[in-house]
């Protein structure tokens, strides 16, 4: 009988592997629940650590520049304005850090099988979809509470909200995830990022209070910022600053192809690293 030997080659050229990804579906699901059960395994509040973390925030900043240091947020009440910025950044933040680390914690499996990489870090950005979907619910019940008006937009700005948030950290978890396997000190950079980029961000204040306008367009090459911004305009019923806008969807589709490109570059020699 005629013996069939199958060679897996690395890509020649670059390629998104779309067709590969999608052969391997299943592996989506087995990792993110896989990470899910790990994540809240053992623990008494279980899912409610993914809802006290924004709740807990909210009430410190609401206190401290809503009552101590005032900020004018009107029509947006500033337990909305906060709560929403915050689940929408800790999308960002928890899929960044998950995704920049998860080729080191999955270095065992790297190296005994092959699937195709960026399985992995996407995973890890399901799952931090999963806790701000339970978010998304106690800012619904903070928005009743509130008796917050809305517009009907939010059924169209609240989603590209997310998918753009969705996008940034993807460029941003896959860029780190490559570069943590490499240069295993960069993971300590992360958490110095990620807090640099909360303060640059337009969660506890709005952009408008910026007074440089050179500034505030600094500002908006955060990806956060235009998320953010689209998050709340159904509920500000003002116009939305397509300025922060452009700059923000063309700063996320950089660093998005800067990051998949970088990552599929260098996943070649994962196995060997990890």
């Amino acid at each position: 009988m005629e013996k069939f030997i199958t060679h897996i080659q690395p890509p020649k050229g670059f390629s998104l592997g779309l067709k590969e990804l999608w052969q391997y579906r299943e592996l989506f699901y087995f990792f993110t629940w896989r990470d899910i059960k790990v994540k809240y395994k053992q623990t008494y509040l279980g899912i409610l650590w993914a809802l006290l973390q924004p709740l807990g925030m909210m009430v410190i900043f609401t206190f401290l520049f809503s009552k101590t240091w005032k900020i004018d947020t009107t029509p947006i009440q500033y337990p909305i304005f906060v709560l929403g910025g915050l689940i929408l950044w800790n999308l960002f933040s928890v899929s960044v850090s998950h995704a920049g680390e998860s080729m080191i914690r999955n270095a065992n499996i790297i190296n005994k099988i092959y699937f195709p990489r960026l399985i992995i870090p996407c995973s890890s950005i399901l799952v931090a979809l999963f806790d701000f979907l339970m978010g998304l619910l106690i800012f619904i019940v903070f928005f009743l509470i509130y008796k917050q008006p809305v517009s009907w937009t939010a059924i169209l700005y609240v989603p590209a909200a997310v998918l753009l948030t969705l996008i940034a950290a993807f460029g941003t978890g896959t860029f780190f995830a490559a570069l943590n396997v490499k240069y295993r000190d960069f993971r300590y950079t992360i958490p110095f990022l990620l807090q640099f980029l909360f303060f640059a961000s337009q969660v506890i204040y709005p952009l408008q209070v910026v007074q440089q306008s050179w500034l505030k367009y600094v500002l908006a090459v955060n990806p956060v910022n235009a998320a953010i911004e689209l998050f709340r305009y159904p509920f500000s019923f003002s116009p939305v600053d397509m300025s922060i806008i452009a700059i923000g969807v063309t700063s996320t589709m950089i660093i998005s192809l800067i990051g998949l490109y970088y990552f599929r570059k260098t996943e070649a020699y994962f196995a060997d690293l990890a």
